[in-house]
């Protein structure tokens, strides 16, 4: 010892010498930090990784500062407390290290309602925090600042949640809406603008957040049922996506919901039942009267009550304990009960799990089996138990086996029990016996049986059996007393043997309550306990005394001095209850002066008939509770239970969870001078099917002109209905006889085409994107079509050529692509009204005034100097022609 407070001293003190003096002004004055630092050297065992921990988190590497933090939490996941590093700590809370910041604000949310002080003076760090581009920065500032429980800070974290609940993140979103609830435990007074944050975050879209705000929703506001309308059906489909914590919550807060919004499925079924029960008494005509009322009063499930039993069935395969048992006790209370028994099989998968998950499963099995005993019959030997159980676990599947027996199966289950009485457990083998006096008590036919059995056990070696057989049958023989005179008689005589108090109590009131049954045995038992009631126990004393009145009623012959001795002894006794009974009958039995009215009645008190007592399962009076809950396991109001209520007489409106869905309506400006045609056939309809019929009708009546329209859009050629290929054409033509322009034509147009094409493309796709509805264009293409059925069908043999009007890039094309119609224009309409054929023959001659047409504009960039130079002569040489 001596050397490790040398070791200790040479690291703060440099020296030997001084040690004892040094610490005892130390300890004397208190006064300086030295004497707390000394003390925590010579006492602490962990000193040296503390002080390297402060070292490393005052050092300027952000490795040492990381590598201290995970040290510093990981202390804190042992359970260790480290709330000395917070001043250390804290310091780090700017740094601008991400790694660093998530560990730091991890050992804040720990130690902040410890250290409100110190928390505080970086509250201004939090709000900084609360704008950082990382999520999880941003997350973790607004979950430090939460934890806070100062009151002084309350509107920064109101306008930090208000913030964060419309923040982009979903993960920011969740811890807003976990921040809601400290808020709300902090200062209950900001429930309004909670409330408001509660409904706007019930209406994300995001599986992360819904399960964070339905329990917010409970925490805050449970009663206002209005905000969850609108997002039920919401919640409903996001359920199954939803992470396991967050699904037992919703299911919890939907039960309630549902209980609230949808009629009772299980009116109908009583309904029929009851029914069925007097139909085979009525008449024919009764029957069909009650047939029509049946039909009249038909229970039809409402769609949202049927939405939530169609995505909570899938959970019940969820590898959650937690969330299986929800779902199960939904099913339990919403739905008919012919469809309550697929929960069955999935309770039953959950015991195969811990022990903990086993006991709350089978609390639960235990109050349904009450109720419903089909549900669980198939699965009979899954709560066979196991020598590995626990005997909480044991005394549970007892109770659900007992729950179970019927005429069917007794046989099978008091096999089991014989071998359960045998269990070394003794406490297993007291509730096997008793749960054979319950099956002996429901189920009549075997009653006999069970009571044989009982009466075979009074000779077990353990003295608890033998006790617990004779309590058990004490209650069995108050059904049928007069033909189990034997059976009390057998139990007199041991009562020499039994020396546990309530056995003996329960032989000394059997013997009492059924005396005349057996008149010669009851005196002298009466006698052997007057010898030995000083010795026994306060229930055992109070039993003799109710023997000594009976027979003393019965038989005062031979019991009278042996009950004033009794009288006498007890009215002495220590205990006061006891003195006050004995006093009590004394007054009632033996009649005297000062003996009351009631001495008349003393038989009639003393000996009348006692009902016999109903062996009840412990469980029956839990379904007051909701299923998987605190106060269900506990059969007693837990402080925050909500009552599961009632179901309404009358159905709600069902439009209030109606949603209004608004679709986004797109305007198309179409710009002036710009109007488009029609779309080609091949593109996407955009018009009705009778605007479209319409339209066929006037193309078919259109004659020899409409079908030469579609020639010309099959073989890619240049349609009449536009002036500039009309114009081109007509130079074309007029061009035929020069042979020095006609090779440079031909090449020329085959360029000019596939440049065409690429143009045309362009133009057709957006004609595609923008809207053709306009009025104005559909009167152009009906006149035009008229103005075409005049042209005749010899034109589709016209050559082929492109006109200049289209030009938009030159570049060449291997391939040759249909060329869509092109777009009319006001302005081109009324060059075309200029517009004369001649049937005679195969050219078209037009006069066209060159005034109206505008000057040529080249749009295409694309165009090599040399090619457009050429391109350009040739268009001066036609326009001369």
């Amino acid at each position: 010892m001596a050397s490790n407070n040398a070791s200790y001293n040479d690291q703060g003190d440099r020296g030997l010498g001084g040690e004892s003096t040094e610490l005892g002004q130390e300890a004397a004055a208190m006064t300086s930090g030295a004497a707390a630092s000394s003390t925590f050297r010579l006492f602490s065992t962990d000193y040296k990784k503390n002080e390297d921990l402060h070292q490393m988190l005052e050092s300027n590497k952000d490795s040492l500062k990381l590598e201290a933090m995970k040290r510093i939490v990981a202390m804190i996941a042992k359970g260790k407390n480290a709330s000395e590093l917070f001043p250390a700590v804290v310091k780090n809370v700017a740094s601008k290290n991400i790694e660093l910041k998530k560990l730091v604000y991890v050992f804040l949310v720990r130690y902040a309602e410890e250290q409100q002080d110190l928390a505080l003076l970086s509250i201004s760090t939090f709000q900084r925090a609360l704008k950082d581009p990382n999520q999880l920065i941003r997350a973790s500032a607004l979950r430090v600042l939460s934890s806070i429980r100062v009151s002084i800070i309350v509107p920064i974290m109101m306008l930090s949640i208000q913030e964060a609940a419309r923040d982009l993140s979903p993960y920011v979103r969740k811890t807003a809406a976990h921040a809601i609830q400290k808020l709300y435990s902090l200062d209950p007074e900001q429930k309004e603008p909670l409330v408001e944050a509660i409904e706007k975050l019930l209406k994300d879209k995001s599986t992360l957040v819904a399960g964070s705000v339905v329990m917010s929703f409970e925490e805050v506001c449970p009663e206002r049922i209005d905000l969850i309308h609108k997002n039920y059906r919401k919640l409903c489909n996001l359920l199954v996506d939803v992470e396991e914590w967050g699904q037992v919550v919703i299911i919890n807060m939907l039960t309630r919901y549902a209980r609230t919004q949808f009629l009772s499925p299980w009116k109908e079924e009583d309904f029929h039942e009851a029914n069925n029960e007097k139909d085979f008494y009525r008449s024919d005509e009764e029957k069909n009267n009650n047939d029509g009322i049946a039909a009249k009063t038909s229970y039809m499930m409402d769609p949202d009550h049927r939405l939530l039993l169609r995505n909570t069935k899938p959970l019940l395969q969820s590898r959650n304990a937690a969330v299986v048992m929800g779902v199960a006790q939904l099913y339990w209370h919403l739905a008919p009960k012919s469809e309550v028994s697929i929960v069955a099989k999935s309770l039953v998968r959950l015991l195969r799990s811990h022990r903990e998950v086993q006991y709350i499963v089978l609390q639960n099995i235990a109050t349904m089996s009450i109720q419903r005993k089909g549900m669980f019959q198939p699965y009979l030997k899954s709560f066979y138990v196991r020598s590995t159980d626990p005997t909480q676990i044991k005394v549970l599947k007892l109770e659900i086996l007992t729950n179970l027996a019927s005429e069917t199966n007794i046989s099978i289950i008091l096999r089991e029990f014989q071998t359960y009485v045998k269990s070394q457990d003794k406490q297993f083998a007291a509730a096997t016996i008793q749960a054979i006096g319950r099956c002996a008590t429901n189920i009549s036919e075997v009653t006999d049986t069970c009571l044989t059995g009982l009466v075979y056990l009074l000779s077990n070696r353990d003295e608890n059996v033998v006790a617990e057989s004779v309590v058990v049958i004490k209650k069995l023989l108050q059904t049928q007393p007069s033909h189990h005179s034997e059976i009390i008689k057998h139990m007199a005589k041991l009562l020499d043997k039994i020396t546990v108090s309530m056995a003996r109590a329960s032989i000394l009131w059997l013997i009492g309550e059924y005396c005349e049954h057996v008149p010669k045995i009851a005196p002298d038992v009466l006698r052997k306990m007057a010898k030995g009631f000083m010795n026994e126990e306060e229930i055992v004393k109070l039993q003799i005394l109710n023997l000594g009145a009976k027979l003393y009623l019965t038989n005062p012959k031979q019991t009278k001095l042996l009950m004033q001795y009794i009288l006498n002894v007890a009215k002495y006794d220590q205990n006061y209850d006891i003195r006050d009974r004995t006093r009590f009958i004394k007054q009632l039995i033996v009649p005297n002066e000062k003996s009351g009215a009631l001495s008349k009645y003393a038989k009639k008190i003393f000996l009348v008939q006692k009902p016999a007592p109903v062996l009840d399962s412990p469980f029956k009076d839990r379904d007051r509770f909701q299923l998987s809950t605190l106060s269900h396991s506990l059969n007693t109001k837990a402080n925050g239970y909500l009552e599961l209520p009632d179901w309404p007489q009358t159905a709600p409106d069902p439009s209030v969870r109606n949603v209004e869905v608004i679709q986004q309506i797109t305007e198309v400006v179409i710009p002036v001078g710009k109007l488009k045609a029609k779309k080609d056939t091949s593109a996407e309809k955009f018009y009705s099917d009778s605007e479209e019929q319409e339209e066929s009708s006037e193309a078919s009546a259109s004659g020899n002109g409409s079908e030469s329209d579609s020639k010309s859009e099959e073989s890619s050629e240049s349609s009449s209905e536009d002036s500039s290929d009309s114009e081109s054409e007509k130079e074309k033509k007029s061009e035929g006889s020069e042979s020095s322009h006609t090779e440079n034509g031909q090449t020329k147009s085959k360029n000019i085409q596939s440049a065409t094409t690429s143009e045309s493309e362009e133009s057709s796709s957006q004609d595609s994107s923008e809207s053709e509805s306009d009025s104005e264009v559909d009167n152009i293409m009906k006149r035009k079509k008229e103005e075409c059925k005049s042209v005749p069908r010899a034109m589709g043999t016209i050559k082929e050529d492109v006109s200049l009007l289209d030009l938009v890039d030159l570049s060449d094309m291997s391939t040759p692509v249909a060329v869509p119609k092109p777009a009319k224009t006001s302005r081109l309409a009324a060059d075309l009204e200029g517009l004369s054929l001649s049937s005679n023959s195969s050219t078209i001659n037009t006069t066209l005034s060159l005034g109206h047409q505008k000057p040529f504009q080249w749009v295409s960039t694309s165009v090599t100097p040399h090619r457009l130079l050429t391109f350009n002569y040739e268009l001066l040489d036609r326009r001369n022609v």
